[in-house]
């Protein structure tokens, strides 16, 4: 099959990972597979104002390259922010939208750029207003709906209920994400991904943190992330930082760990409950996005709630209970981790594809207003 993906922007975050990931798996399998990004989001008026009133020359920051431009896969980004359109890929059977505004951008497109396919990453209402209204909408237009969890279709299901939705759930690359055997380290780490935002809950993770090793004085602290910590969201005294760490020197760092904290605010999976899991690390997670269903079967602990303090808690049962308990955990998390292979997932959504593409379309409905945005995917 010809493939295309539309994508509102390429960077580093976890959803653009899940596309290059299957658009890299897909062309290994024969497919013909294009990927189209937006271009990223330029200086405002107001940013270049001010660079040209402190004497700098307004540009925009440089960015590393995105997860899509280190996958392999032919790669198209828009000189700049705009909606894509037809002339910006080729003819298809079957077109990816990966964020609520490409499906509309896919919608508008001609049927020679194939078969509508919206792969769900998450509920991406967060601003609410008219966006709200608009993702609604644009979940409503015809075509093949793919969620990467239960948890976020159930979700889209208690907003809508009449739309159909498949779930292939998210995966891990159990040949990089694996690690041997180990006992409990003594003293003890604890890890977790640092972000400057309230989301992701790092500030729920590092109070945690603070507040068991009032329990466990000599707890080492590993946080890794894309952005740098700053005093407005300070890690643990004494934490180790890896900024941007390569892909391969993941399992190492979760490796590391005897403990993982998962603290999001909002997601719609949480791809690091994987990989930690299938290196071999407990996780303690809040119970947002697949947490609940990933820590079923005892890879670790679920929490009731999201307060520093009840995190706590289970941290110094986790690195001060029964170390027999704790391999028990490890195991346990090793095993569930490795039934979500990127090679089954990529069968299943495969299979999906091949579907869509030989479906006939209904009747679109009506038009869906979409200015142009470039929300992370």
């Amino acid at each position: 099959m010809k493939i295309s993906f539309l994508t509102p922007s390429d960077n580093l975050t976890g959803g653009t990972r899940v596309i290059a990931t299957y658009a890299r798996l897909l062309q290994q399998r024969g497919h013909q597979v294009t990927v189209v990004s937006n271009a990223p989001d330029r200086l405002s008026l107001r940013q270049r104002w001010l660079a040209l009133r402190q004497g700098r020359w307004p540009r925009s920051p440089a960015s590393p390259p995105g997860h899509i431009a280190m996958a392999g896969v032919p790669h198209h980004t828009l000189d700049r922010p705009r909606p894509i359109v037809a002339a910006d890929l080729p003819d298809a059977d079957v077109v990816i939208a990966t964020w609520w505004e490409t499906a509309v951008w896919a919608h508008r497109l001609p049927p020679a750029k194939g078969r509508r396919v919206h792969l769900i990453q998450g509920y991406e209402v967060w601003t609410g207003g008219q966006v709200r209204d608009r993702v609604h909408a644009a979940l409503r237009l015809p075509g093949r709906k793919v969620a990467i969890s239960d948890a976020l279709a159930r979700e889209i299901h208690g907003e809508l209920g009449d739309v159909r939705i498949d779930v292939v759930p998210n995966a891990v690359d159990v040949g990089l994400f694996n690690a041997p055997q180990r006992q409990r380290n003594s003293p003890p780490t604890v890890g977790f991904i640092y972000a400057r935002s309230p989301i992701k809950g790092s500030d729920l993770c590092a109070r945690a943190c603070a507040l068991a090793r009032q329990r466990l004085p000599g707890l080492r602290v590993l946080a890794f992330g894309v952005d740098l910590p700053s005093a407005d969201w300070p890690l643990p005294a004494g934490a180790q930082f890896v900024h941007r760490p390569a892909q391969q020197l993941l399992p190492s760092l979760y490796a590391r760990c005897d403990a993982w904290l998962f603290g999001s605010r909002l997601d719609s999976f949480g791809l690091p409950i994987l990989e930690a899991m299938a290196c071999r690390t407990p996780v303690i997670g809040v119970p947002v996005g697949a947490a609940p269903d990933l820590l079923a079967t005892g890879g670790g602990m679920l929490l009731p709630d999201a307060s520093p303090e009840t995190m706590a808690d289970a941290l110094v049962q986790l690195c001060a209970g029964p170390a027999a308990r704790w391999a028990t955990m490890s195991a346990a998390a090793h095993d569930r981790a490795h039934g979500y292979s990127w090679d089954d997932a990529t069968t299943a959504l495969d299979a999906l594809l091949h579907d869509a593409a030989g479906a006939i379309d209904p009747i679109a409905p009506a038009h869906v207003d979409s200015p142009v945005s470039t929300g992370a995917a």
